[in-house]
């Protein structure tokens, strides 16, 4: 397949700029609200040496006050295409690295690069140059979204490319990763779907489910198979149904399950979002963005695979029909919104973006919480939940702006 032209949105100049301390500098955070595991902690402290986080500090360390502001865990982002101009499917490893900053800047520390639908041999290539960036730890995995999914609720993804999930094909993908695929979203109603699932349970590869028109009892049987996260749930999938319950029912009453939700303000309503936390419950929700080029750059024209994009006050739409085109959404608008919008505290929403990916992506031992011996991957918030600050493994990348 062609790689697509690139975007052609309107740059937006960087507001933030990266503060002198470098990684290795020890640094004292005093007088914080403080998230963590255990709870909140009023006028609390975060030490870090080097690039992890400490319990002690040391005689020469940079003590910084950030009384009335927020330190919670970087945010994690287990599902996302692309920001700042750049794609992560069709794009050139330095625009890869662009939209990975661009990220960075509103807070998500680390993150999945998604790919879209498209030729396999190009998909497989896609895989082998993301796998580079995985290795030197600028992504944490590849998530491949299709083309493995449902021409019924294909959202925008190109039909024509679409395929069953036929384990060899799947096996391929997985291969042209070399051990950095960490998911696979997947119509496990198609045939293959399940025997799909039971390859990438096998491989340690997430599947999940999404893109699909699969009935309650097809999902019930995907998840028997080892199928443990939901694509965006209640997006591109049958609606919940009083006589036919369709995935979302299973999907939400299954505690082997973790839901994606997009809190855009698009996406969802917030009762559909109410509805997945009061059932599923923090610890089963992953706040994602589902982000394309247009995040953290603007309006303009886009390419998302091979189909072109309208992105209009910041909402992206395919051009041809309309559909909705993936999300202009960082984290931190998530994170704002879940808490000032949607009425959740603080310590769901922190759940929710950092500590329930970091467990699903098996890396809660280093990332997801506050936690002496963790990486030093932290966000400042003010009183009004808007970012001041981002430190990734000890070194600001933005801030700390406390004026």
């Amino acid at each position: 397949m062609a790689t697509p032209p690139g975007a052609r949105g309107t740059a937006r100049p960087a507001t933030h700029h990266p503060h002198p301390a470098t990684a290795g500098n020890p640094t004292v955070l005093t007088g914080a609200t403080v998230v963590l595991p255990t709870g909140t902690v009023e006028n609390g402290q975060v030490t870090i040496d080097g690039t992890r986080i400490t319990a002690v500090a040391p005689e020469n360390a940079q003590v910084i006050d950030v009384t009335g502001h927020y330190v919670i865990p970087g945010f994690i982002d287990i599902h996302n295409h692309g920001g700042g101009g750049a794609s992560f499917t069709s794009g050139s490893v330095e625009d890869i690295l662009k939209g990975i900053h661009t990220h960075r800047l509103h807070g998500t520390t680390t993150l999945v690069a998604s790919t879209v639908t498209g030729d396999m041999d190009f998909l497989a290539q896609r895989a082998g140059l993301l796998s580079e960036l995985a290795e030197q730890g600028e992504i944490a995995g590849i998530h491949f979204e299709g083309p493995f999914i449902s021409p019924c609720r294909k959202g925008a993804h190109s039909e024509a490319l679409l395929r069953d999930p036929d384990p060899a094909e799947v096996r391929k993908l997985i291969d042209a990763a070399r051990g950095r695929a960490t998911m696979v979203t997947l119509a496990t109603e198609l045939p293959g779907g399940t025997d799909s699932v039971r390859l990438l349970a096998e491989h340690g590869v997430i599947a999940a489910i999404g893109h699909t028109d699969a009935t309650y009892e097809q999902t019930v049987e995907a998840i028997d198979a080892g199928a443990t996260v939901a694509t965006h749930l209640f997006n591109a999938m049958p609606p919940l149904g009083h006589r036919s319950p369709g995935p979302i029912a299973a999907l939400l009453e299954d505690d082997r399950i973790t839901v994606e939700l997009i809190n855009d303000g698009t996406h969802l309503h917030p009762a559909a979002l109410q509805l997945a936390f009061h059932r599923a419950g923090a610890d089963r929700v992953a706040f994602i963005t589902d982000a394309m080029d247009a995040a953290g750059f603007g309006d303009g024209r886009y390419w998302l695979g091979p189909l072109e994009v309208e992105v209009a006050d910041g909402v992206a739409r395919l051009l041809a029909d309309g559909t909705i085109a993936g999300s202009t959404l960082t984290l931190d608008r998530a994170f704002k919104r879940a808490v000032t919008v949607d009425g959740l505290s603080v310590e769901d929403a922190v759940t929710a973006l950092s500590a329930t990916p970091a467990r699903l992506l098996g890396m809660d031992d280093r990332i997801g919480s506050l936690e002496p011996g963790k990486d030093a991957d932290l966000v400042l918030l003010d009183a009004d939940y808007e970012l001041k600050g981002v430190m990734r493994r000890g070194a600001w990348v933005v801030g700390p702006q406390l004026h």
